[in-house]
């Protein structure tokens, strides 16, 4: 009998494998069809050590960690209609910790929302476009900018203060240059470059002065004369902006100024208020980007005093709110890669520098510091590089103990003491679950998952991450996804899925945001991440060995996957692909150039394709500038190469890249025609870095039908129209 249910469990079972579905390219691409991902809930930030905020049901609502309790913090449904149109009411620009003040910005004005009378308020009617409304720590204040200057006023009402008036098209204040923007403060801050003091009596602020920068003309094409957009965009060699850093008073009182006695050319960052707002620290940067310097500046005896100092041979990373973090004895914690692995320290008051973590793995970020018991909570890959795991250690140092459980990446968001966290946990195989977990790590409760019910039906194909060695042996870390009907009798093509940067990993054991890999995969084509030995997994030594030579150990590394690649008897290796984007976009762009004989053809999206035609801040960090190393320019440049290209390349950009600009498109396409060659190359009219909406969609397609018509045509295969694709799947 045992045998019978066995037999018949196992036709089941078998049954259940044949009735699996295959994933749709509307699902995959276009956002349509039967939905096999959701959203995870909306859960953090904390309100206290024992509280946080989730959005449920159009509410905001305040949650206790211990028993799982919810009370409405803000409900919007008897506001609806009351304010301007097509205002999101759960989404305010800025907030109090407290939810009693909401700060909207409607039509480039500002107004602020008061739960204790209910009221809806317009602070600003000016022509101007007002930005950035932040509310000082005790809800009294809110201050702005607009029109390059800083702005500040009572936020139930009343007149603002102008505290700074020079501000205009070269001048910033409080309102971050691009480059500042794009490298240095980064794109989450949207261009605020001004901070409130814990007490709510000052605010810091960056001054920038572009006058000196470069423009760049980006062209509008839309209308019967188009329209011409400048902006100042430092490139490699040429002026940057120029920075002050000062202090002002939020009626207007006046501004203290920050005076260096280094006058030379360098980058300056405010980085953080110390806990009781009577001292703030200074980032300074040469700008080789290789000697690092932290200032003390104290507001009351206006004196700076430098309390930490840092040079390594290649560059320094800039610290952010994750890699510093200010104590109450005048010390700080931050993180480093001194050791060459980015690792935790403790400065004290006098300057003594104490290491909290060792080893050959990196910390990425600091989490949460708990100074009365002597704890830091810091994500780090310590298990593994392709993961991301909690862990907390004494401040004094010691083995630092893992808070986390399950393998894979987790992403926390941690309570200000550390007495709970938010994780957000996902694993190659496993989609994304959020859980809220006591601080030792002890799971209280599920709180989501983003698999929809229906994923259970699709065969979405194998994924494994594993490593391949390079030419010397270096092991790199590398994924796949292999078709859901893998045989490996059959021989299939490859498309190699890369970004490249120094420092980026593309490899990580977590479900992706996208299926869109996944649909390939059901295409019949593996779909393979690899990380190059300069990618983090190795640690700051690994990313050093690109310094002046990008490019160089891109090709080496990617070259040695593809030669692992040929020795699987289920690989076409006269069928292996190359795509990215950006930075990936340089790599696909170059392999395409450089090593014909290794990828029959490539996707380039937003490409860099010569480093002299980047960013000043990101190029010279790892390059230095053109004067200095002309031969790696000359070397990490996909036009230097153009004359081994032998075809299979498509070329993608936005007319209004901003970050990339087309200019490295036009230009490889210049060089490519003037040999004689050709390249597929498509423009998205005024889009920016990265294709979005409706536009996105189009790319989508069409890189799939690329790949179908490289892959697949000339060998008994026929090329799907996407139009009959979308016919089909939708039948």
């Amino acid at each position: 009998m045992k045998k019978l249910i066995l037999l018949l469990l196992a036709c089941a079972v078998g049954l259940q494998a044949g009735e699996m579905k295959k994933l749709s390219l509307e699902q995959a691409f276009l956002n349509r069809g039967e939905p096999l991902l959701k959203p995870l809930p909306e859960a953090g930030p904390w309100l206290d050590d024992s509280a946080y905020v989730e959005l449920r049901k159009d509410k905001a609502l305040r949650v206790d960690a211990r028993s799982g309790r919810a009370r409405i913090l803000f409900d919007p449904a008897p506001l609806k209609g009351s304010g301007p149109e097509g205002l999101d009411w759960l989404r305010p620009a800025d907030r109090s910790a407290d939810y009693g003040r909401l700060a909207f910005i409607h039509e480039g004005d500002l107004y602020v929302f008061r739960k204790a009378t209910g009221m809806l308020q317009r602070l600003t009617e000016t022509a101007g476009d007002e930005q950035n409304p932040r509310f000082s720590p005790d809800g009294s204040r809110v201050a702005w900018t607009a029109a390059g200057n800083l702005f500040a006023g009572a936020s139930s009402g009343g007149a603002p203060s102008q505290l700074t008036r020079d501000g205009g098209d070269e001048i910033l204040n409080g309102y971050a240059s691009w480059v500042y923007y794009e490298e240095i403060l980064g794109r989450a801050g949207r261009y605020r470059a001004f901070e409130w003091s814990p007490d709510s009596r000052t605010i810091a602020f960056m001054r920038f002065d572009q006058s000196r920068v470069p423009q760049f003309p980006l062209f509008d094409a839309a209308g019967a004369y188009g329209r011409l957009e400048m902006q100042r965009y430092p490139k490699p060699g040429f002026p940057n902006p120029t920075v002050r850093v000062g202090f002002a008073d939020p009626d207007g009182k006046g501004i203290e100024w920050v005076s260096f006695a280094d006058s030379g050319d360098h980058y300056l960052t405010f980085l953080a208020w110390a806990p009781r707002g009577d001292k703030a620290y200074v980032q300074w940067l040469n700008r080789g980007q290789d000697e690092l310097r932290i200032y003390e500046y104290d507001l009351a005896k206006k004196k700076l005093r430098l309390a930490y100092s840092e040079k390594q041979k290649a560059w320094i990373d800039f610290l952010d709110a994750g890699s510093f973090a200010p104590l109450r004895d005048g010390g700080f914690l931050l993180a480093s890669s001194r050791s060459g692995w980015d690792h935790l320290y403790r400065v004290g008051a006098a300057g003594e520098v104490r290491a909290l973590t060792d080893g050959e793995w990196s910390v990425s970020r600091i989490e949460a510091v708990d100074e009365r018991r002597g704890l830091v909570f810091f994500s780090a890959d310590r298990e593994d590089s392709a993961r991301s795991d909690l862990y907390r250690v004494d401040w004094n140092g010691g083995t630092p103990q893992r808070l986390t459980g399950d393998a894979g990446s987790h992403s926390v968001t941690v309570s200000p003491l550390g007495s709970f966290f938010l994780d957000r946990w996902s694993s190659l195989s496993q989609p994304g679950r959020l859980r809220l977990c006591r601080g030792d790590g002890r799971v209280l409760r599920s709180l989501g998952e983003s698999a929809t019910p229906a994923l259970a039906g699709y065969d979405l194909g194998r994924s494994e991450i594993f490593r391949i060695p390079a030419a010397d042996g270096l092991q790199l870390p590398a994924a796949w996804i292999l078709p859901p009907d893998f045989d490996a009798g059959r021989k299939y093509p490859v498309v190699l899925s890369i970004y490249g940067g120094p420092g980026a990993r593309s490899v990580r054991d977590a479900f992706p945001r996208r299926l869109d890999d996944h649909y390939l995969a059901a295409q019949g084509i593996i779909v393979m991440t690899v990380d190059h030995r300069g990618a983090g997994h190795h640690g700051k030594r690994g990313q050093e060995l690109m310094h002046r030579c990008l490019g160089k150990w891109e090709m080496a590394d990617y070259g040695s996957a593809v030669a692992w690649l040929r020795e699987k008897p289920f690989v076409d290796g006269s069928r292996i692909g190359i795509s990215g984007g950006s930075y990936g976009g340089y790599v696909a762009a170059l392999a395409l150039v450089s090593a014909p004989d290794l990828f029959c053809c490539g996707i380039a999206e937003y490409s860099v394709t010569d480093w002299a035609l980047y960013d000043s801040v990101y190029t010279e960090r790892y390059m230095d500038t053109p004067a200095e190393n002309p031969d790696g320019y000359r070397q990490g440049s996909v036009l230097s190469h153009a004359g081994t290209y032998r075809g299979g390349l498509r070329l993608t950009h936005g007319s209004m890249d901003d970050n990339v600009h087309m200019q490295n498109s036009l230009q490889l396409l210049d060089a490519l025609l003037d040999l004689g060659k050709t390249v597929e190359f498509m423009v998205y009219p005024g889009e920016r870095h990265g294709i979005r909406g409706k536009k996105a969609a189009e790319s989508a397609v069409s890189s799939v039908e690329f790949w179908k018509r490289h892959f697949f045509a000339g060998e008994g295969g026929q090329v799907i129209p996407v139009g009959h694709v979308r016919q089909e799947k939708a039948e």
